[in-house]
């Protein structure tokens, strides 16, 4: 092996730094335990010392274990394959031929950005569960290796060495698709109302429930509470009592809609759409900077969805079925508050056409809307009947409201919702409020199941799932008459594809 070729294949190590992000990473859990032993212990001196000796004693514990960690992890870059050698007591060497990476994704977290540092992530295209990962690199070493690893996976680029001598990749066009700036985040913000906040509050006050001078959970207690405050509101008049309600409906509506806005500018800030020639490049995030390739090959599947509120304003949602996983996701979110002409304008990259006046649409079986909404009609007099039985009448009339508001979502969800196909892909629609649209390319379609339940056998119709590689398409309501021409219309073009070349670049 020549000198240039060996320092090209040298094993490497991750940055020293990161020790410090996975001893904290380590520390995590830990942090909260330890603080209530040390607030729990503060006035007894002897056991305060020993709480802050096992508190040492735990964070060299972890910061040792996170050393030896980054001392027995290194990384060759060969000129074939990516090899992580992994392990302390038990060591695992895994190898990773540069055909098979799809991309590279890199992670900053708000330290890791403090820091500079970058988790570099190579897409195999198994959906996330054996992906590769170095955690952590300098950020310029980390975009180094995602060019030097593109590069050797490009045939059309000689396997030069790693250290810089190797000739230089092209550099990658890009066109802006779709990007959200500070004012649709905003927008966006205000349609995502959450209590989340209040959700947390409540998980960490149980949590800690030991640390309030009062018990949370004692029921007389609150009782006493409630009747003092009472009978303070009570003598305010009917008119500020009013007030104070809604004063507190305000209070609670505010701080849903800021918990909203906050958790969504912090996922979304800075969101940026490219077409590049590796395919569509997402970057977005304020504290944690994601930036994820998605080669458009891989793309299997496309969902458009809206909500209630976000229809009536014209703004919707377009997520990627994808092989690998988006954050623990099995969708891509490529454009999650945009317009249909900016979402179907990425669509049509992809591969995918919109409906068109001329698409037939098959609706669900009749007999399927015919028996949701009898079991809808049914809960009228299910309801009465218990509702006399505890002795609470007012309670039939909800039930009989409740019923009658079943009713008309089953009719009106079976009016709006269905399946169509033409010679390149397969769509189906669903719900009236908040309506999604899914479309699937026929030639990526892997399987074909139906299933029906006890009242789908009676009446003659059942479910449709279609395997999709990396999820699942599902079709509700098809007659058992309908079945075979799409088992047929799946089967004919998935005989039609070769699978080893559908995923690749």
């Amino acid at each position: 092996m020549t000198g240039t070729a060996a320092a090209s294949a040298a094993p490497r190590r991750t940055a020293p730094i990161g020790i410090v992000l996975s001893a904290i990473s380590g520390l995590r859990n830990s942090l909260a335990g330890l603080a209530a032993l040390l607030f729990v212990t503060r006035d007894e001196t002897t056991i305060l010392w020993i709480g802050i000796a096992a508190i040492l004693a735990l964070l060299a514990l972890t910061i040792g274990t996170a050393a030896l960690k980054w001392r027995r992890l290194t990384f060759t870059v060969g000129d074939d394959d990516l090899r992580v050698d992994s392990g302390l007591l038990s060591r695992a060497s895994r190898a990773v031929p540069y055909a098979r990476i799809h991309d590279i994704n890199l992670e900053q977290g708000p330290l890791a950005r403090v820091l500079g540092l970058v988790k570099v992530t190579f897409d195999t295209g198994t959906g996330g569960h054996e992906d590769v990962s170095l955690a952590y690199l300098k950020a310029s070493d980390g975009e180094a290796l995602r060019k030097v690893v593109r590069a050797r996976k490009d045939p059309r680029m000689p396997p030069g060495p790693v250290g810089g001598t190797a000739p230089a990749a092209p550099a990658e066009q890009s066109t802006v698709l779709f990007t959200m700036g500070p004012r649709r985040i905003l927008i966006f913000g205000l349609f995502e109302f959450s209590l989340a906040a209040i959700a947390v509050l409540f998980g960490v006050t149980q949590q800690f429930d030991f640390l309030l001078p009062f018990d949370m959970w004692d029921w007389r207690g609150w009782q006493e509470r409630v009747a003092e405050e009472g009978a303070w509101l009570s003598g305010l008049g009917r008119t500020l009592q009013v007030v104070a309600a809604m004063l507190a409906l305000l209070s609670l509506i505010i701080v849903g809609f800021m918990t909203g806005l906050t958790r969504t500018s912090l996922r979304e800030w800075g969101f940026l759409l490219e077409h590049t020639e590796r395919g569509l490049r997402r970057r977005r995030g304020l504290l944690t900077r994601t930036d994820v390739v998605m080669p458009t090959h891989r793309v299997q599947a496309m969902r458009l969805s809206t909500g209630v509120l976000r229809r009536r304003f014209g703004w919707h949602a377009l997520t990627f079925l994808s092989l690998a996983q988006d954050a623990g996701s099995e969708s891509h979110v490529v454009a999650p508050f945009g317009r249909l002409e900016e979402l179907w304008r990425i669509a049509r990259i992809a591969g995918f056409n919109e409906p068109d006046e001329a698409t037939r649409w098959e609706r669900q079986s009749p007999l399927y809307r015919r028996d949701g909404m009898v079991l809808a009609a049914a809960l009228a007099p299910a309801g009465m009947a218990w509702a006399l039985a505890v002795g609470i009448p007012l309670l039939s009339v909800a039930a009989v409201a409740l019923s009658t508001a079943l009713l008309g979502e089953r009719w009106l969800s079976w009016r709006h919702s269905g399946y169509a196909m033409d010679r390149s892909q397969i769509m189906a629609r669903r719900g009236w409020l908040a309506p999604r649209l899914t479309i699937a390319p026929r030639a990526k379609l892997q399987s074909f199941e139906f299933r029906q339940g006890p009242l789908g056998r009676l009446h003659g119709y059942g479910t449709v799932h279609l395997g999709v590689a990396g999820g699942t398409m599902s079709i509700a309501g098809v007659s058992r008459d309908r079945v075979d021409t799409l088992r047929r219309a799946v089967l004919e073009s998935a005989g039609e594809s070769d699978f080893s070349q559908l995923n690749q670049a």
